[in-house]
């Protein structure tokens, strides 16, 4: 059999839908065979792939067993000649799997490849070349050289910014999203480490591969959309102590001595300040709008209201709006104009309501 395709899910559904059936058409006239290794979905991954995929060789865990052992089980237990470790959230085009075994058959030496990534909205995506990151790559990257010299040889080393996006060139690093490689090869350098559970896989197996005299290629030749990270949300606490954490046994694993201990420096640092920006980015998302409300309301009724009473029904009068506009959605994301106007009609009834109660008037006459 010329090539194996293993996708492993969690929690994906309708994106696996789609990359099956994309893989489906991209399999007629190869010789080739579909796994998908779901681990513990809750959202009937496993259902649609008995029921609409029965081609398809299904491995359903019982348990959440990770990204690199999940793919180990379908290895040991599939025959192909070539391996595609593929994401569920990507679309391949009908050509890939031709162009690509045609290479690799033309290549004896490539162990590894990849191929050109772009996002939904046709956007490059730079991690489909990457370098190794080493102490010296990972502090350019921490500090933000990379991203200011994204084209430099020296501070752009890690998504390799200097080589074409179009140009087929040995690279170091290859996308666990969609990495294709050769049976013989995994055979010599062994499967992924399972010590990572999720992500740094990629970059350990691509290390091995070269370490083990192989080579690995950035193919652009081939192209497939990768919508990326729809089982892990980026910009949650949880992603950044697990890639944190991949890098630093990726780090323990590699580097000793001088080069050791500064990129654990660097990936502690890199965890904390990571950690503590993406709780003060949720926390801005959240409470942003009502604070500028509440301080807008408080603000104005201090200008135009004189007396000592003014900061206490200024603060009372801030806290009935943002509870009216939080009765209606109005501060839900994404934001609705609909309910920010049945809030700001809430807050109206409120208002006028109060202002004919003998109590209120009152307080007016005095």
């Amino acid at each position: 059999m010329k090539l194996t395709v293993i996708i492993v899910n969690y929690n994906v559904r309708a994106y696996l839908e789609q990359c099956l059936r994309t893989v489906r058409a991209a399999m007629e006239g190869v010789d080739g065979e579909v796994y998908v290794v779901d681990n513990q979905s809750t959202d009937g991954s496993v259902q649609l792939v008995r029921q609409e995929f029965p081609e398809v060789k299904l491995i359903a865990n019982s348990v959440n067993v990770g990204f690199s052992r999940a793919n180990n089980q379908a290895i040991l237990e599939s025959t192909g000649e070539y391996v595609l470790l593929l994401n569920p959230d990507t679309v391949v085009g009908e050509d890939v799997f031709r162009k690509v075994l045609t290479y690799l058959d033309a290549h004896d030496r490539v162990g590894g490849l990849g191929v050109k990534m772009i996002d939904g909205t046709g956007r490059f995506l730079p991690e489909s070349k990457r370098g190794l990151p080493t102490p010296e790559v990972a502090f350019y990257k921490i500090i933000g050289l990379t991203r200011l010299f994204p084209r430099s040889k020296v501070f752009g080393r890690y998504q390799l910014g200097h080589l074409p996006e179009n140009e087929t060139n040995p690279i170091e690093i290859l996308s666990g999203a969609c990495m294709f490689l050769r049976r013989r090869t995994l055979d010599e350098v062994g499967l992924l480490d399972e010590s990572f559970f999720m992500y740094g896989e990629d970059i350990d197996l691509s290390y091995r591969i070269t370490l083990g005299g192989f080579e690995n290629h950035y193919f652009p030749e081939a192209r497939i959309i990768h919508y990326k990270g729809e089982s892990t949300k980026k910009s949650s606490v949880n992603y950044v102590f697990v890639f944190y954490n991949a890098m630093a046994i990726f780090a323990r694993k590699y580097f000793t001595g001088r080069g050791g201990n500064l990129f654990s420096f660097l990936i502690n640092g890199a965890i904390y300040l990571s950690a503590a920006a993406a709780i003060v980015a949720r926390f801005l998302r959240r409470a942003l709008l009502p604070l500028l409300d509440l301080a807008l309301l408080v603000g104005t009724g201090l200008v135009l209201a004189g007396d000592a009473w003014a900061p206490v029904r200024s603060l009372t009068w801030g806290g009935v709006m943002l509870a009216s506009f939080g009765l209606m959605g109005g501060y839900d994301q994404p934001i609705h104009l609909r309910n920010a106007v049945k809030g700001g009609l809430l807050f109206f009834l409120v208002r006028t309501a109060w202002s004919v109660t003998p109590d209120a008037v009152g307080i007016h006459g005095t």
